[in-house]
């Protein structure tokens, strides 16, 4: 108690600049890969996305990301062994978050999609094995993320694969595909508008004092989603056949039709991205500040609005100033995406998160993003991807987990040197 007391004032403001740190990683990797298949297909420009991102995170984060976090992300440690030392806590949550910040630094500069979530992970397990002991981490809890690095990229990957198909076989592969394409994208967009508002309304909106019942969420997400297709609808109005282009490309004006389409699909991932993920940086943030005002660990910590905003903030800068590496390895590198393409797998992301949550599957959305636009590339045979670019990606998400852990363990004895045991 002694060194919070001392210490306090300077561990809160290293929480603060590590958890923005943290959260300029987010922004620079997981928003990122959101927003790659919608630059990579050219619906929209990089200084688009981080339009987009700026406005629709926001929304996210303010709107649907909680006043309340649980502190120790997916329960993953158990903070009950230092109940009386809760200074170990505040180290290892510091070290946790300037660790992951560092290895999505490094990840986002080498243009590797790699998990925020897996990153705190690793670094909140490589800390309670250092200064906490083998018996506090949940082993159960983190094997069911490492069975994630299978099941999400196979969820995606699978959605997207059958949702290509449709797509070509109601549109592409159709005598009339651009009238076919304005026919069927308001239905399309019905659905990006339904699983966005499921994510979020399933969520709950708990600091707004909305609570709805599960009939109640679908109802209102069906509204949403019938209110998207009607905006989408009148984009699509608006495109015309271009007889020039479908001389160079025969399919440039349907690819016209399904732009618009994209970019409401790049807001609903920014702002269901906004509303679950930010947590990974304001969560730790979030125990230190409480631990340091009560001198007790407590689970859930109260989150005031300043913090979720600078969150908010930390995010969309790391997407401008790093996240065009990772866009560009999602949208242009594993394989090549059309504006139909990079729908069909930002739909089939969003879906798979939807199935996932409701089912209680623990899934990566970075892996789950990669999956996707893997999947739409099958579908035009395995020759499409570029086998050598999802090796080393596969290989980033394998080495996550462990250099976190390592950071995290040299961290915490550095702060604990520091500031005393």
């Amino acid at each position: 108690m002694d060194i919070l007391t001392m210490h306090g004032h300077t561990l809160i403001a290293m929480a603060l600049i590590f958890g923005v740190y943290m959260c300029w990683g987010i922004g620079a990797n997981d928003v990122a890969n959101a927003m790659g298949t919608s630059v990579g297909s050219k619906a929209v420009t990089v200084t688009m996305a981080i339009i987009i991102a700026a406005i629709f995170e926001f929304a996210g984060v303010v709107l649907a990301g909680g006043h309340v976090t649980k502190t120790i992300r997916k329960g993953i440690i158990d903070p009950t062994m230092v109940l009386d030392q809760p200074h170990i806590l505040v180290y290892g949550m510091l070290a946790s978050l300037l660790a992951a910040g560092l290895w999505l630094m490094i990840a986002s500069w080498r243009g590797w999609p790699v998990s925020t979530t897996h990153s705190i992970v690793g670094a909140l397990v490589g800390f309670s094995i250092a200064g906490i002991g083998v018996d506090s981490v949940k082993w159960d809890k983190l094997l069911q993320i490492v069975a994630s690095w299978v099941v999400s990229p196979l969820l995606g990957g699978v959605i997207a694969f059958m949702l290509m198909l449709i797509v070509m076989k109601l549109v592409l592969n159709t005598e009339h595909p651009f009238d076919n394409a304005r026919r069927y994208g308001p239905f399309f967009l019905f659905l990006v508008g339904f699983l966005i508002s499921s994510v979020t309304l399933f969520k709950g909106l708990t600091h707004l004092d909305i609570q709805l019942s599960t009939l109640e969420s679908l109802l209102w997400s069906a509204v949403v989603g019938v209110f998207i297709a009607f905006l989408g609808y009148l984009f699509i109005r608006r495109v015309k056949v271009d007889p020039k282009a479908d001389k160079r490309f025969h399919y440039a004006s349907v690819e016209k039709v399904f732009a618009p389409m994209q970019i409401f699909t790049a807001c609903s991932m920014a702002f269901a991205h906004g509303s679950n993920d930010v947590a990974n940086g304001v969560g730790p943030l979030a125990a230190v500040i409480s631990i340091v005002e009560t001198g007790q660990v407590i689970q859930d910590s109260p989150l005031p609005n300043w913090v979720l905003l600078l969150g908010g903030i930390g995010i969309v800068v790391g997407l401008a100033t790093m996240g065009v590496r990772v866009m560009k390895t999602i949208g242009k590198e594993i394989t090549e995406l059309t504006p139909s393409r990079g729908f069909c797998a930002e739909l089939a992301a969003a879906a798979t998160v939807v199935i996932a949550s409701r089912s209680g599957i623990p899934v990566s959305t970075t892996h789950v993003t990669v999956g996707a636009v893997m999947g739409v590339g099958m579908a035009r045979g395995i020759a499409a991807l570029d086998l050598r670019v999802v090796g080393r990606i596969v290989i980033s998400w394998l080495v996550t987990l462990p250099v976190g852990a390592v950071l995290s363990m040299i961290f915490f004895f550095i702060l604990r040197a520091i500031f005393g045991a």
